[in-house]
């Protein structure tokens, strides 16, 4: 059965693993879903249709599955998704879905979500991101594996952020940054390449050099994007990273930072 303390007000609906862990004065919701080894601690609110998955550990003052910052939302039952191993500090606020948004906020394995910062409606996180005291994605953002966001850094809706990249505190993001990039400032312009990201995430010499020579390609030449991207496809397409990298800028609907 699961440790809740006396003070906490579970709903009888909500569904508790037996190790889960309630700290004092926390309220958790009929459609909450909790898994195996979260730990939750005092005054967290877990409300909306909500499902964690394992192993996840929820602070206090926390505010996880309310309702989200929409003026078109109309109650429609919409959810939040968060995976295995996530860190939700201080004052985090996670928000639900919205019907026009495909009716959830997906997160998941391995975050860590600093104190204060906000996910909003209908964002997709991915796994291995940090993000900073303060900083906030606005709705329907997509951040992809192992990005970092430094403190109070905002990022505009809809905007895409690329695996591996890093976002410098401050920064004001409103264009898709590409994978593997460093971007700072208001509003924010890629300043170099994460190459510390890379080899703390076990990338070859080989690989990085791969990834610089692609991004000399796009960014540092004075090609124009279309003629950057026959040559980058001509020169090292096939592999994997630059692969990515390709599809990415394929995809981009708010435009690239460059």
């Amino acid at each position: 059965m699961a440790q809740v303390h006396p003070t906490a007000v579970v709903h009888s609906g909500a569904r508790l693993h037996e190790t889960v862990e309630v700290g004092p004065y926390s309220i958790i919701g009929p459609q909450v879903t909790l898994g195996a080894g979260t730990r939750v601690g005092p005054h967290v609110v877990i409300e909306g249709r909500t499902t964690l998955g394992e192993r996840n550990r929820i602070f206090q003052f926390a505010s996880v599955g309310a309702d989200p910052q929409d003026l078109k939302y109309a109650g429609e039952d919409t959810a939040l998704v968060l995976g295995d191993d996530n860190q939700i500090r201080e004052f985090v606020s996670l928000h639900k879905g919205t019907a026009g948004g495909g009716g959830a906020t997906r997160v998941g394995s391995g975050n860590l979500f600093m104190a204060n910062c906000h996910v909003a409606h209908d964002c997709v996180v991915g796994n291995g991101c940090r993000i900073g005291n303060g900083s906030a994605l606005a709705g329907h953002v997509t951040m992809e594996d192992h990005v970092i966001i430094s403190g109070l850094a905002a990022v505009h809706q809809f905007t895409r952020l690329g695996k591996h990249a890093f976002i410098s505190g401050g920064a004001m993001v409103t264009m898709d940054i590409p994978p593997y990039a460093t971007a700072q400032g208001d509003r924010a312009e890629l300043v170099g390449l994460n190459t510390v990201g890379l080899e703390r995430s076990g990338f070859s010499k080989e690989q990085i050099e791969r990834v610089k020579e692609a991004h000399r390609i796009l960014f540092r030449s004075k090609l124009t994007l279309q003629e950057a991207m026959v040559r980058l496809r001509a020169e090292l397409a096939g592999h994997p990273e630059v692969d990515h990298l390709i599809q990415f800028i394929q995809q981009s609907k708010r435009g690239l930072t460059r």
